[in-house]
């Protein structure tokens, strides 16, 4: 099994590059949006995909990213290129904020996720990403941070650049509203 790659980015496509090793084999990794630029190092974590017809190797920047990739393939209909689209939503955080909300519009902007589907996502999935937030405190600023998202990108703002944004935000102690209007200060 290959659970890591350390290589030089020889080429890139859509949502997948190729990595070239020291030892001179160049390994195809479907990654998301902006992972690297053509000759820049890459250090990968991967996840491979045997299946009758094709070996896929899936590649990301960190061991969280792999672990929360691998939780989302665990759901009946999420495959490993559906649950890469997922990761492409927003940081681990977001996501794991709206299907711990059952934020079903949130996820359904994946390309090729239906209703369905994304409802299955949060049943199943619900509890394990709660308990994985660790104190209850977190899950509340998630959510807070998600809505704060949601409610940005509803006036027209672009998903990428209101997640920077977002993520400079204090939010302890603050209410959705406050931190809407900190964030509308820092976009202006």
């Amino acid at each position: 099994m290959i659970s890591f790659l350390r290589g030089t980015i020889n080429s890139v496509d859509v949502n997948k590059i190729v990595v070239l090793t020291d030892s001179g084999v160049g390994y195809e990794v479907f990654v998301g949006q902006g992972t690297g630029d053509r000759g820049q190092g890459i250090e990968l974590y991967t996840y491979l995909k045997v299946s009758e017809n094709a070996m896929e190797l899936y590649g990301f920047q960190t061991l969280g990213e792999k672990k929360f990739f691998e939780l989302l393939i665990s759901v009946k209909g999420v495959g490993p290129k559906g649950a890469l689209n997922i990761l492409g939503l927003g940081s681990i955080e977001e996501i794991k904020s709206a299907i711990s909300r059952s934020d079903v519009p949130y996820l359904i902007q994946v390309s090729g996720m239906g209703k369905r589907t994304a409802e299955r996502l949060c049943v199943e999935l619900k509890n394990k990403v709660e308990r994985g937030t660790g104190n209850g405190e977190r899950g509340v600023a998630g959510d807070k941070l998600g809505e704060v998202v949601e409610g940005l990108v509803t006036m027209g703002y672009s998903r990428e650049e209101v997640r920077g944004v977002v993520l400079e935000l204090k939010h302890a102690d603050k209410s959705t509203e406050q931190l809407l209007k900190e964030a509308l200060k820092l976009l202006a």
